[in-house]
Formats: C-alpha cells, sequence, structure tokens
C-alpha cells in the first residue's frame, strides 16, 4: 500500500505556546532517523499534525459539509464542477481526486503518528522533561484517533496500520471491519488521556490535551450508540470545569484573537506563512464578488464561490437567533447569471487582517464545549433521562438568545431539536454529514433537499441527488482498488 508510506517532510512547529504558529524552517525527518533528544520528539509531534492542518483547509469541507444540505455552490462555467461541484450533487464516484486526497493525508498523519509511538520508547532518548515525553505520545495517540475517526466515518472499514511498515507489508493489509477500527480509536483515546494527565505542566493552548481526547471519545461513543459511555465520559469534561462558553457566540470567530475558553480543539492556521494559512474566504464568497467581501481586490476569485449556504440552511435559524447573522452573511450583486441577487456566503470565516494577499488566519473548530454540552444532551436523551439532558440544550440556545424554556418535549422531540440546534450551531465546521448518518435520517433529509435544489438551480445535472443507502459510505479511491487490491465499498 504504497499511499500509506510517506518520507516524514514537514514544517516545524515551535514548543512553545506563544510561537506555536509562527514560521519555522522546513524540517526534514527520515525513515532512516533515530531521534535522541527531546526537541526532535516535539518537532515530530508537531509533524503529526500537519496533514490534517491541510485537509481541513481544502478537502473536509467538500466531504462533510458541502456534501450536506448546509451548503452547495454558485455554478461558474468557467471552473466546472467536477471535483467539488459532482459531490455536492451525489453523483459520486471512486476515481474523484477528492476522496483519493483525503484518504492520502490521512494515512499521511496516521504514518507520522506510527513512527513517533515506535520510536519514544527506545532506550538512549534523552528526556529534560518526562511531562514532554507523555505530551507528544498523547498527541500522537490522540491524532491517529481523529484520522481513523474521519476515515472511518466516511469509507467505513480501512485498512488499520499502527506500526512503520514497508511497502510490500503494505500491500498485503485487508480493510478492517468497523468495529475493528473503532475498538483502536477506542483504546487510542483512553491511553491519549491517560498520557495528557501527566503532561497538565506542559498544556500549550492550540494543541490537543487531556479534555479534546475525552470529548473525542465522547463523540465516537456517541456515533456508535453507546450512551452510556458517552455520558460518562463527556460528564468528566462538564465537571472538570475547564471550558465554558463565551457570552458572545461571535467571539468564537475572531481570527486576531483565538479562542481557547470555549473551543478544545481546533485546526490552528495562521497569516503569517503560506504553509501555515487558509484561504476560506477566498474559497467561500460569490466569484461574482471580486474583491468587495475579501477586501483583497488584487486576488483572483475565479474558483470561488463554494460552500455556499443553501435555502435550507438560512431557513432553519429561528426568530431572533443570533447565530444567523455570524454564521451568514449576504452580499448583493450578479450572479452566475448576471442577475442582481441578495447572495449569501459564509461569514464566520473572514479576511485578512493585515496578509497583503490570500492568506487567512481562521482556525477551524473540531471540538467546541458547545458539542460537548449538545452530545451530552443526545447522551442523556438516548438514555430516556429526556428531562435531564433540557438544560443542557437550553445553556446552547440561551447564549444564541433563544430563552424560550423548552416544555413539553419527548425523546423523539427533543432528538429532533438536539439535531436541529447542533445544524445552526455547527454550520460551516464540518460536522453536519456526519450528524445526518450518526441521525439515520441522511437519505430522507438529503432526498427532500435535492428535490428543493434542482426546483431552484437549472444548471444541476439530471442525475443529481439520486441518494440511495450506500452513498452513505464514500468510494475507496480507485487507486486503492488498483495497486492494494482493497475491497470497494457496495454499489460504487
Amino acid at each position: 500500500m504504497k499511499k500509506l508510506l510517506y518520507i516524514l517532510v514537514f514544517l516545524g512547529m515551535s514548543s512553545c505556546s506563544e510561537d506555536f504558529l509562527e514560521i519555522f524552517p522546513e524540517t526534514t525527518l527520515n525513515e532512516g532517523n533515530f531521534y535522541q533528544t527531546q526537541e526532535e520528539f516535539i518537532l515530530l509531534a508537531n509533524g503529526c499534525y500537519v496533514p490534517m492542518r491541510n485537509y481541513e483547509k481544502d478537502l473536509h469541507w467538500v466531504l462533510a459539509e458541502l456534501i450536506s444540505d448546509n451548503t452547495s455552490f454558485q455554478y461558474n462555467i468557467r471552473t466546472g464542477e467536477a471535483v467539488r461541484g459532482v459531490i455536492d450533487q451525489f453523483i459520486i464516484t471512486s476515481d474523484n481526486r477528492g476522496y483519493g486526497q483525503f484518504w492520502d493525508l490521512s494515512y499521511n498523519g496516521i504514518t507520522r503518528c506510527n513512527k513517533l509511538l515506535a520510536e519514544i520508547d527506545r532506550e538512549g532518548v534523552s528526556w529534560s522533561n518526562e511531562a514532554y515525553k507523555d505530551r507528544s505520545e498523547g498527541e500522537a495517540l490522540f491524532l491517529r484517533a481523529l484520522y481513523y475517526f474521519n476515515l472511518v466515518r466516511q469509507y467505513g472499514g480501512v485498512p488499520l496500520v499502527t506500526t512503520p511498515i514497508t511497502a510490500q507489508e503494505a500491500v498485503n493489509i485487508d480493510r478492517s471491519t468497523e468495529e475493528q477500527v473503532y475498538q483502536q480509536i477506542i483504546s487510542d483515546l483512553e491511553s491519549a488521556t491517560t498520557h495528557f494527565s501527566n503532561a497538565t505542566a506542559v498544556h500549550e493552548d492550540g494543541r490537543a490535551n487531556k479534555y479534546a481526547a475525552q470529548a473525542l471519545l465522547g463523540k465516537v461513543y456517541l456515533t456508535q450508540k453507546n450512551y452510556t459511555q458517552a455520558a460518562s465520559v463527556l460528564k468528566e469534561v462538564i465537571d472538570s470545569g475547564q471550558y465554558s462558553l463565551l457570552p458572545e457566540y461571535a467571539d468564537l470567530y475572531d481570527p486576531s484573537n483565538p479562542d481557547f475558553t470555549e473551543t478544545l480543539f481546533s485546526i490552528q492556521y495562521s497569516e503569517n506563512n503560506r504553509d501555515l494559512s487558509n484561504r476560506f474566504i477566498f474559497m467561500f464568497a460569490p466569484w461574482s464578488s471580486e474583491g468587495e467581501i475579501t477586501n483583497r481586490p488584487n486576488i483572483s476569485m475565479v474558483s470561488a464561490g463554494w460552500n455556499i449556504p443553501t435555502e435550507d440552511l438560512v431557513n432553519a435559524f429561528e426568530e431572533g437567533d443570533k447565530r444567523k447573522a455570524v454564521s451568514i452573511n449576504t452580499w448583493t450583486g450578479p450572479d452566475w447569471d448576471g442577475e442582481i441577487r441578495d447572495l449569501s456566503y459564509i461569514g464566520k470565516f473572514k479576511p485578512p487582517v493585515s496578509a497583503p494577499d490570500d492568506r487567512c488566519g481562521d482556525n477551524m473548530p473540531v471540538l467546541r464545549y458547545s458539542d460537548v454540552l449538545l452530545m451530552y444532551a443526545e447522551a442523556l436523551n438516548g438514555l430516556g433521562r429526556t428531562g435531564e439532558a433540557i438544560p443542557f440544550v437550553e445553556m446552547v440556545r440561551n447564549r444564541a438568545g433563544l430563552t424560550d424554556a423548552l416544555n413539553g418535549y419527548d425523546q423523539t422531540s427533543l432528538q429532533d431539536l438536539i439535531m436541529h440546534e447542533r445544524q445552526v450551531e455547527f454550520c460551516f465546521e464540518n460536522q453536519r454529514w456526519y450528524d445526518l448518518k450518526r441521525s439515520g435520517k441522511a437519505v430522507e433529509v438529503m432526498s427532500a433537499h435535492g428535490v428543493r435544489e434542482k426546483e431552484m438551480k437549472p444548471f444541476l445535472f439530471d442525475a443529481s441527488f439520486n441518494i440511495t443507502a450506500n452513498k452513505l459510505l464514500a468510494p475507496i479511491p480507485a487507486e486503492q482498488i488498483l495497486i492494494n487490491r482493497l475491497e470497494q465499498n457496495s454499489g460504487y
């Protein structure tokens, strides 16, 4: 499995919190190296984040947000729909580059994590502070679990690799079952929690930590519908008192002042370096807006117009919900056909603060405290403890300006409300597709969404939104079928 094996080449990020996203020289750590110092292992741990940083800015939003009922795209005859637009329309094939690149970057990250975990206990390594060892090991375990969690939610069972392997060994590795992958994810997160518990003295904002590991473990259990375990581990995060909701939802999305009060874990970006930046607003604003939204008229918008909020999402916000104005902005101007319209676009991601070009520094949230609260409510409700669950939903709604008491809810109606809250609370944060699948209503919701989209958009393909149960899993990339003889998912 050649795509599982990589020479580790990455930008080293500092071990100091205030410099975590600053510019650093490229560092090459190849497979033949043996690491002997604390500093080398910190660099190796930093490198484990890099593939995730790269796929979050370019790919994950296509596979987890654009594919959902939250976003679509502004038609552009100059750029077409070959990779992203077809995924939005559920015209999904195994040779789509998006799925292949996401697979490759995920296993790149897993390979880096495996390398660190294989080396860290070798004799002769010098640690001036053992807490850094625990932190580095915890980071590798957490990130490996997150890479696999996203893989299994996309593709189902995937090859499970937990040690460094040769190219020949890789070819002989078959897909593991979903259950086997989940067992490894749970084991990694439990181990990560233990290691992070021993590393609190060297905690740094921006890195994974004990509570991020516990919150992710709660999400894994929730995905498996193991409500007892999910409630137990999520309650530990709540009872820790380490996190709280920010008073204002808007404060979560200020690239000049990253949040670590509500955000347990996010992908960190910086305007200071091309490799460490993202281009979110330059991809997500209407392409016809030119420089009016980005404040950078010198940057072409020809390839923008992606992740445009749908009417379904716009209409999902209740009257008085303060999250709507933060999440969705409007620009008035020519649309794809030259007609003047009010065009929605994502408001959470901002133009550059100081960079003169298209380098942006918005962080991408992965786990927030509101997520913990809503997951805990979902777990309690799944256990039939609906009355106990309601206050945690109210906490999230109250922050959004929705202060009405939630009376008269039963288990079914509260679950529907929680899914609604998750849609508007986490829109554009790459959660909606996974939430729809977990709810068991993905085919129903997306089929109805497709009918509405086709009525409004004459440019969609005739074959769009032909949604069947098999499409809840992405296809195994064609090159993996060819090179590594992996079994394809049903229906592709």
